[in-house]
């Protein structure tokens, strides 16, 4: 059984499966030359037997006389080249008339060889055929012992002008000799190539798939301990390397990923276990010290505001997660933006007032297809997020400005500045600049402010670009189509220090 499972396991690799590739690869590469070889050999061999026997038809009517029904054959018999041209020219002959009668010669001599004889001689008809066309004619015959020969066939007229059928040939028995020669030794070679094509192939499949084993390794070695370790490239350039590289960038966004959960989890359980602590405290204060309900009520109002603390940071946290999966739609309406933002800055002027910032917006008249809802929760994250890193005596300005494609929305303060190399994670989900900000560290949030900010220019099909130098303050502009122009393509984020 267990050689059973080998045996599956090796037939499914992809090794096994490049090598049987390379294999039918090569025995129909092989089958289909060793088929064109062949046709070739034979095509050339026919030609070269039929250009002999049209050189000897030449020959035969240049030696050949036929008189009252008899042939002579005009040549020099002590002269060796013109006797075996004779000779061998008489090897498979026929010479006839119309009726099918063989000639003599002046000997008595019958003007046919045992040659022809073997294959059969022509009947009057196709005597008659061949003497009315007036041309050649070919044919291919076997002798009685199965030997082919090709005839020559035609007709010679005497000197009254009276045709003869005159028929020669030649055996085609050493060009079959040699097509058969070729083909079992091309079919003996093939087997040799496949089984060298079969070792090649498995050996080039080993060292082919031996980088892609090695990222398999790799990959096997990576856990949530070690994300760090990445897949040194190759150096060559090819599909591997470009494969090794999507890996380790796979791997670095999966370690990016993995340290913002944890900072997540973090922070999730400092903000969570705050508001219980202090629900908590409250209410076992007023369970053990409690003695009057002025008592038991500051405890209940207190134990509330912590309980509400608590269902906004579920409700951020669902609200993002409904956003990004796609399960929040927009309802988008046909809006006067500068009314919206005019209306969100009133909001936020008494916070900023305690806070000693000043607030100041320069507003026009804009139009736009938006979901109000979230264009306030925007306005009023990034309005939020000013005011947290702007220290008194600040300010903060709001912009609404607009042109012929697209608008802008821009929120400008004097704040703390973000360093340049946070720049590139403000907007990613439950990511806060440390160090920074003018709040005590409860009042930061979850860092989802921005990721929500994001999200709505996104949804919206517009852009945002982040524009800040540390001590002096932040820019942010936010561009949005104008009513009634859309955009299929979208710039998410931009971000300059």
């Amino acid at each position: 059984m267990p050689r059973s499972r080998d045996f599956r396991r090796i037939t499914r690799s992809l090794r096994f499966r490049l090598t049987v590739g390379y294999a039918l690869f090569f025995c129909v590469m092989l089958i289909g030359v060793g088929a064109v070889f062949r046709q070739k050999l034979e095509t050339s061999l026919d030609t070269q037997i039929r250009e002999a026997l049209d050189q000897e038809w030449a020959g035969l009517r240049g030696y050949l006389r036929i008189e009252n029904d008899r042939t002579y054959w005009y040549y020099d018999r002590d002269d060796p080249d013109e006797s075996f041209f004779i000779e061998r020219l008489r090897r498979v002959y026929f010479i006839a008339d119309a009726q099918g009668h063989v000639l003599t010669d002046e000997q008595g001599n019958f003007q046919t060889s045992a040659a022809y004889e073997a294959i059969g001689r022509d009947s009057p008809a196709q005597i008659a055929t061949v003497l009315n066309s007036k041309g050649r004619d070919w044919e291919v015959r076997k002798s009685s012992k199965g030997v082919p020969f090709l005839i020559r066939s035609g007709a010679v007229d005497d000197e009254n002008h009276k045709a003869f059928f005159v028929a020669i040939g030649r055996s085609l028995a050493d060009n079959k000799l040699i097509l058969d020669k070729f083909t079992w030794t091309y079919v003996a070679v093939i087997p040799v190539v496949l089984l060298s094509g079969c070792l090649l192939g498995w050996f080039l499949a080993a060292r082919a798939l031996t980088p892609v084993l090695e990222v398999a390794q790799a990959a096997n070695r990576i856990s949530g301990s070690n994300l760090s370790l990445r897949i040194p490239s190759r150096g060559a350039g090819d599909e591997l390397d470009y494969l090794i590289a999507t890996f380790n960038r796979m791997i670095q966004r999966l370690e990016s990923s993995f340290q913002q959960i944890r900072q997540f989890s973090t922070d999730v359980s400092h903000e969570l276990r705050t508001p219980i602590t202090a629900i908590r405290g409250q209410l076992e204060v007023a369970l053990f010290t409690a003695s009057t309900a002025e008592q038991y009520r500051e405890a209940m109002l207190n134990s509330l505001q912590d309980v509400e603390r608590l269902s906004q940071i579920v409700r951020a946290l669902l609200l993002l997660s409904q956003a990004e999966s796609g399960q929040l739609a927009l309802q988008k309406t046909r809006l006067n933006l500068s009314d919206l933002v005019a209306d969100v800055v009133d909001q936020f002027q008494i916070p900023y007032e305690e806070a000693g910032v000043q607030l100041t917006a320069d507003l026009r008249q804009c139009f736009a297809e938006v979901d109000r809802i979230q264009i306030e929760r925007m306005i009023s994250n990034l309005l939020s997020n000013a005011m947290k890193y702007t220290p008194a005596g600040g300010e903060v300005e709001v912009a609404l400005r607009s042109g012929p494609e697209a608008l802008e929305i821009v929120v400008q303060d004097t704040g703390c500045g973000i360093p340049g190399n946070h720049l590139p994670h403000i907007f990613d989900r439950f990511y806060r600049v440390p160090g920074s900000g003018t709040a005590p560290a409860p009042e930061q949030g979850l860092g989802l402010g921005l990721s929500f900010v994001a999200w709505i220019v996104k949804a919206h099909k517009g852009t945002i670009e982040v524009d800040s130098t540390p001590g002096q303050g932040t820019r942010f502009t936010i561009k949005l189509p104008a009513a009634g122009v859309g955009s299929d393509t979208m710039e998410l984020v931009r971000q300059s220090a």
